[in-house]
């Protein structure tokens, strides 16, 4: 369960004296996430989202996180506002922790993901990165390819716990990406953690895209690779080329791919593979006795990267690449 800090009736009725949302009428908390304490927040005027920020999200980057929010929705992409305190501001603090409302999203997230879902998510996707220019503030992607040498440094000497050769793996892989990363491609905020249980459909449409406390600048190109990877696999590792094109194809309608952008995808694939696998795998390991949240599995992402290892073109991912 994704509640790391209890919040009693009297703390909450205080806090959300801070805000013209009218009174407390109920709340829970919600089991799903793994970084924040996420509560289902009822007041006599609506629903919306209560969120605690535990260590894990620095206060210093709320600022960006939310203003990004403010932003885009303001730009007309489907995702939570923060709501303002009365004072103007957009995070208070509660049982000790920062803390911020947001509005209400309706629908759920796909718990299988079907051919339907894979073009509207990368429209979405599309949609948030053109929304995303002219957004003032940055930051930069602390889990970018420069972050990823300290994880592997922090599980190397560990990692054949989990399957015999990873570490070795590992470290071809790591050595790989340093050289062959792209440079020079299109940059932006990007969501950097797309995956399905953050976006929300209401049938086969997409109605809204959640969890910005990864997002930051980097490659777009970038941001659709964690999508591949995070959209277009089956449980046996192997990618679903008709998932990929579809998703590419929806990204492309709203925003344009350049040649050198699909050329650098299967690279960029090949990345963001090694950074789920480095990033769970550092979780596996450091995984404390009674933690609320089970880890999740970095051997899904290593069969992943091992496609990746054996894709020798655009082709294996289904896509064709136009002059």
């Amino acid at each position: 369960m994704a509640v790391y800090t209890d919040v009693d009736d009297d703390q909450l009725a205080a806090f959300l004296a801070g805000y013209d949302i009218g009174g407390l009428a109920g709340y829970r908390g919600i089991a799903e996430g793994v970084e924040n304490s996420n509560f289902l927040l009822d007041t006599d005027r609506g629903r919306y989202i209560l969120t605690l920020y535990e260590k894990r999200v620095k206060k210093a980057d709320l600022p960006f996180f939310l203003g990004l929010m403010q932003h885009l929705a303001a730009k007309g992409l489907a995702c939570p506002t923060p709501i303002a305190r009365r004072d103007g501001s957009l995070m208070g603090e509660l049982c000790g922790r920062p803390a911020a409302i947001v509005s209400f999203l309706q629908g759920v997230w796909p718990r299988r993901v079907a051919l339907s879902h894979c073009a509207p998510v990368g429209e979405a996707l599309a949609s948030l990165h053109i929304a995303g220019d002219g957004f003032a503030l940055r930051r930069a992607n602390a889990l970018g390819p420069a972050g990823w040498r300290p994880l592997y440094d922090a599980c190397a000497a560990r990692a054949d716990e989990v399957e015999k050769g990873l570490a070795a793996e590992l470290a071809s892989e790591l050595a790989f990406v340093e050289a062959k990363w792209p440079k020079g491609l299109p940059e932006g905020v990007i969501h950097a953690d797309l995956f399905p249980d953050n976006v929300f459909f209401l049938g086969d449409a997409f109605s809204g895209m959640i969890d910005f406390y990864f997002a930051c600048n980097d490659f777009l190109a970038y941001d659709l690779a964690i999508c591949l990877n995070a959209w277009c696999f089956e449980p046996d590792g192997q990618l679903n080329a008709t998932k990929a094109r579809r998703l590419v194809a929806g990204y492309a309608k709203k925003r344009a791919l350049s040649p050198a952008e699909l050329d650098a995808l299967p690279v960029f694939a090949r990345g963001s593979a090694l950074r789920f696998l480095l990033t769970r795998l550092y979780d596996w390991l450091n995984h404390p006795p009674g933690a609320f949240v089970k880890p999740k599995d970095p051997l899904e992402y290593a069969r992943k990267l091992r496609f990746h290892r054996g894709a020798a073109s655009l082709a294996a991912y289904g896509i064709e690449r136009t002059p």
